[in-house]
């Protein structure tokens, strides 16, 4: 997989809500209610992940999860790291929308 420009990342980025650029990684903050809907997120993420072979940094306190993205065997950010991102912004939803 082929790492992206600082160009095709910004343009990309700038139509992800609440997503930024963090070194070689994408960004972005959720806030939870409660620890039993952080640890549900955690986990919900975590499955996404395996199933799009990603392995996220994730930061994990009481009422949020930070996640981070990059792919480490390409040394950067890659169109892998967008398309997880997207995923995980639609999981989400559906997860906030229910909790």
């Amino acid at each position: 997989m082929e790492k992206l420009t600082r160009d095709q990342i910004n343009r990309k980025i700038s139509s992800m809500e609440g997503w930024t650029l963090e070194g070689d990684f994408i960004v972005k903050e959720f806030q939870t209610k409660n620890w039993k809907t952080t640890i549900f997120l955690v986990n919900a993420i975590a499955s996404l992940a395996e199933a799009h072979w990603h392995h996220p940094d994730l930061e994990v306190s009481f009422k949020k999860v930070k996640v981070k993205l990059t792919t480490h065997e390409a040394g950067g950010i890659t169109e892998r790291d967008f398309r997880l991102a997207e995923d995980i912004d639609r999981l989400i939803t559906d997860i906030m929308k229910h909790s």
